[in-house]
């Protein structure tokens, strides 16, 4: 199929599609922080901050710079040192490793469960050691871990539990204990604002939650170099506050966030019925329903698919193509191919499909349609 013959293209995320609805909305929030003056630690940031303690029913939330500085500042707040371990996925994005080795603490790496992607909880009792200071899962895709499992593991050996919930702000998870935010469930949880999730700002910006008020004070003074007092620095921290001007964007967007899921909710159920024959589409569970951040097929054929759709104008993705065992970086913590077979297979196998709320029928069509001819031939 040549360019010509392509009806029109769909991109594998679109943001002025997203953003169309309330343009005037953001542009007059913005303009009101520039006239303000409050660019730093702006009184819109504990306004946002208190629509999402209230929305993850959690005692405390701190906006961030990043998602990744929001890890490493929930790492910095149990003092995590060099050599001590942290215990995670190696089938995830480089944020999620590399806050644990940016401290000079070890990344130790539990496989995946070939189903939901997330850490195979089966497996991390087995990886804990003296020297073990926290469990890191990461709810992939919009997914939530077995927590109930990860908990239970972490009381059992009195470690703590940090959420890289970047993926999932939204998704709940469905427990004996009652319904739950992602995020919410370990002694702290992270999320992130890139542009990309279903809740993005117009740049970086992150976000560490906890209902632990020891936790949250020592957070709060870790975004702002360590001080408890203006220029009195208890702690080592670092820059990690969120600009006013982020804070206003994602006050604006906030109350679309349920709209967003369920509009992706409701375009993962599509192809959940029409591609179900063909490739391995998401599997969830009552427990655990996602809210799709991706939508992430598998197939032995993945390449040779994601081709043939590049060629029909259907923009897709890779998350992820190399697990953070094989990073070139991560090289000096000896792990070699054949050591996480299921995150390896994925990473071989996963393809991203668009997915955004703002997908028409014709574009949905058109996708499946592309799909179903690939098999064909």
């Amino acid at each position: 199929m040549t360019n010509k013959t392509i009806p029109f293209t769909v991109p594998l995320l679109d943001l002025q599609a997203q953003y169309a609805p309330y343009e005037e909305l953001v542009i007059q929030k913005v303009t009101e922080v520039i006239k303000s003056k409050q660019f730093i630690l702006g009184d819109l940031l504990p306004q946002f901050e208190s629509l999402v303690t209230t929305y993850a029913k959690v005692s405390y939330a701190l906006t961030m710079s990043s998602g990744t500085d929001a890890l490493l500042a929930a790492l910095m707040a149990i003092d995590v040192q060099p050599g001590d371990e942290v215990i995670t996925t190696p089938f995830t994005f480089f944020a999620t490793a590399g806050s644990i080795a940016r401290l000079g603490a070890k990344p130790v790496f539990v496989d995946i469960d070939p189903q939901t992607f997330n850490i195979d909880v089966n497996q991390i009792d087995s990886k804990i050691t003296s020297k073990t200071k926290a469990i890191m899962p990461v709810h992939l895709f919009g997914q939530v871990s077995d927590m109930d499992m990860i908990m239970a593991i972490a009381k059992k050996h009195q470690l703590t539990v940090i959420e890289d919930a970047a993926q999932s702000l939204g998704a709940f998870y469905y427990s004996e204990n009652g319904q739950k935010m992602a995020g919410s469930i370990g002694h702290m949880g992270t999320y992130s604002f890139f542009p990309s999730k279903n809740l993005g700002c117009a740049g970086d910006g992150g976000m560490t939650v906890t209902s632990d008020v020891q936790l949250h004070q020592k957070l709060k003074s870790i975004r702002t170099h360590g001080e408890v007092t203006r220029y009195h620095h208890q702690y080592i921290g670092a820059n990690f506050r969120l600009d006013t001007i982020q804070a206003a964007v994602l006050l604006v967007k906030f109350p679309y966030l349920d709209e967003q899921n369920k509009g992706r909710q409701k375009n993962a159920a599509y192809y959940d019925l029409a591609l179900k024959d063909l490739v391995q589409t998401p599997i969830t569970t009552l427990k655990t329903p996602s809210i799709y951040n991706q939508y992430c097929i598998r197939t032995p054929k993945r390449d040779a698919l994601q081709k043939h759709l590049t060629d029909r104008g259907i923009g897709t993705g890779i998350y992820y193509p190399r697990p953070m065992h094989l990073q070139e970086c991560f090289s000096y913590l000896g792990y070699q191919m054949g050591d996480f077979p299921e995150s390896e297979k994925a990473a071989s196998e996963i393809l991203a499909l668009p997915i955004y709320a703002e997908l028409n029928n014709t574009q949905l069509s058109y996708i499946v349609e592309q799909i179903r001819s690939f098999f064909k031939n």
